[in-house]
């Protein structure tokens, strides 16, 4: 299957209008328009990292759901990789030996596997169709993503795909995926803390230190535009499970997390993105990174207590029957 593109397209390069106007009823030249333009600068939006605090991130939300039995996997593949984020820190956590990063967009593909290299990974990457895998039947031991399952249009059939590649036995991991609920409130919290931060930061004392340029917010409204078109689906977890399970997958489980931190997170994210990023130090991502920390151990504790679908995330596994 062809992945669109569009004419001419660089990483980092802000959709034009027209380009926008098509990628409505194209969700995945949506996908590519939007991940191209944030190619370059998506980690240090989402304050990604391949330190040990993102590398503990993503291991531990890997043996949230999968436990940490099997480790390594031989070989793994990452669908819609971004920049490596997911793939990259569980290599170093000791989960998998080498890895196959796949992104429809190809500038996500080239930043992914030039930071795999940094990193002395053994990585490889391939522009890719999720629903359409260019990989041989029985090829990989793990298949993982993060926050991706959202953008695919039709999920199910991903997940065929994802068995597929699968050897007999082999298990897939995704995780960040928003929960129906927990997307309701994030959109409203970022929304609102989006007009507050924009609307203070241009007043008269403040608007020289704080304000970004008018140019980038109306980039970053721009892509706004493009999110709604990428972000495709919101879950239930039961019935997350249920569409792995009629796909063909066995031993399939779900988790979910953040709730109170999805509540500081949101906000948080927001302001980051609406101000002068000059004005915002070590100190800053320090106090954002421990504040979540605290909360997610609060939200572990809740999560006995309160419904799955009520928190911001989802994370799902399963594996190919032996």
């Amino acid at each position: 299957m062809a992945v669109p593109q569009p004419e001419p397209n660089k990483p980092n390069r802000a959709p034009t209008a027209d380009e926008v106007e098509r990628a409505w009823t194209d969700p995945k030249l949506a996908n590519v328009l939007y991940h191209d333009w944030e190619s370059t600068t998506y980690d240090e939006k989402w304050s990604i990292s391949y330190d040990q605090r993102c590398i503990d991130y993503a291991r531990d939300r890997f043996v949230s759901v999968a436990g940490d039995q099997g480790w390594p996997y031989a070989e793994a593949l990452e669908l819609g990789t971004g920049t490596g984020f997911f793939l990259l820190n569980l290599m170093q956590a000791g989960v998998a030996t080498k890895g196959h990063v796949t992104d429809l967009s190809p500038g996500m593909v080239e930043t992914a596997v030039r930071n795999g290299a940094a990193l002395g990974l053994d990585v490889d990457g391939r522009v890719a169709d999720a629903e359409s895998i260019p990989y041989d039947d029985a090829n990989v031991d793990l298949v993982v993503g993060h926050a991706v399952l959202h953008h695919i249009p039709d999920v199910e059939l991903a997940l065929r795909e994802v068995l597929r590649v699968l050897k007999p036995g082999g298990r897939f991991v995704f995780a960040g995926e928003p929960t129906t609920v927990g997307d309701w409130y994030a959109r409203h919290l970022g929304r609102l803390a989006w007009q507050a931060t924009t609307t203070v930061t241009q007043l008269g004392p403040l608007r020289d230190r704080w304000a970004r340029p008018v140019e980038e917010l109306a980039e970053s409204s721009r892509a706004a535009a493009l999110e709604s078109v990428v972000d495709l689906h919101t879950f239930d977890p039961r019935e997350l499970a249920a569409t792995a399970l009629r796909a063909g997958a066995v031993d399939v489980r779900t988790t979910s997390e953040e709730l109170t931190a999805a509540f500081l997170g949101w906000p948080v994210r927001t302001f980051e993105a609406a101000v002068n990023p000059e004005r915002l130090g070590w100190g800053w991502a320090m106090f954002a990174y421990r504040s979540w920390q605290r909360l997610s151990a609060v939200d572990r504790g809740l999560a006995h207590v309160l419904p799955q679908r009520l928190f911001y995330n989802v994370l799902l596994t399963g594996t190919r029957p032996a």
